[in-house]
């Protein structure tokens, strides 16, 4: 394989680049290309689109010269198998197939939540796996759909996902009041996917009475403190 595109995910990396990556974790149990755990010295990386540029003696020809993708770690080249690799359909360029992993969970995080038809979506963080989150989102019949996200130029990206989309940032002095007025008690189901573990305090006291938050924020090693005596108890999150 001769990789043309491969993908980095800020959020992971810099967990392990920062080793706030639980050291003894399993990279990924499922895939040969990340066995091992996040201790340096470590291959990372799991999003390439490549072209095939020479094939095993055994291999079908018909994979000479195909656009893949593959869950490998960032490489200008690399040997696979062909039942790790994914043949890119024509009407998918390599900028978009990148994007697959990153959607993949994203799709995961609708199955979790299961919106509903009305109901007041909150998202908070617009990295990569927020925008894709909320995209996903914007094409279901909801009531509200408000997304949540400190970087100006996130926020602008997210705004274009829809003309009715709101997002907010966080750091403004009248964020709470806002996100308040526009929720009417409440969000029904909450994404956390901001990577901040103070987010997800926020998450909480932004979700209605009996509503759902999913978390969908890797936070490695950085510690995580919830207040779960107060709101989320009586609310019945």
């Amino acid at each position: 394989m001769r990789t043309l595109l491969s993908a980095v995910s800020p959020g992971t990396e810099m967990l392990i680049y920062r080793g706030q990556a639980p050291p003894r974790f399993a990279v990924d149990d499922t895939i040969p290309s990340l066995a091992g755990t996040f201790q340096y010295p470590l291959q990372y990386g799991y999003s390439v689109v490549g072209r095939v540029a020479s094939l095993g003696s055994s291999v079908d020809p018909s994979w000479e010269g195909r656009l893949v993708f593959s869950f490998n770690p960032h490489q200008s080249a690399f040997n696979a198998r062909p039942a790790d690799l994914l043949k890119l359909p024509e009407q998918v360029s390599i900028e978009q197939a990148v994007f697959l992993p990153n959607l993949e969970t994203a799709v995961g995080f609708m199955m979790d939540g299961q919106p509903g038809i009305g109901e007041r979506v909150a998202v908070f963080g617009q990295g990569i796996v927020g925008l894709l989150t909320a995209h996903l989102l914007a094409q279901y019949p909801l009531d509200k759909l408000i997304t949540i996200e400190p970087n100006k130029s996130r926020r602008s990206f997210s705004r274009q996902i829809n003309k009715n989309l709101v997002c907010l940032d966080p750091d403004h002095p009248q964020f709470r009041d806002e996100l308040e007025t526009r929720l009417r008690g409440g969000a029904d189901l909450t994404f956390e996917i901001s990577g901040a573990p103070q987010a997800l305090d926020a998450a909480i006291e932004a979700t209605g009475f009996s509503g759902r938050v999913v978390v969908g924020s890797w936070y490695g090693a950085k510690p995580v403190s919830m207040s779960l005596g107060g709101h989320f108890h009586r609310s019945r999150i």
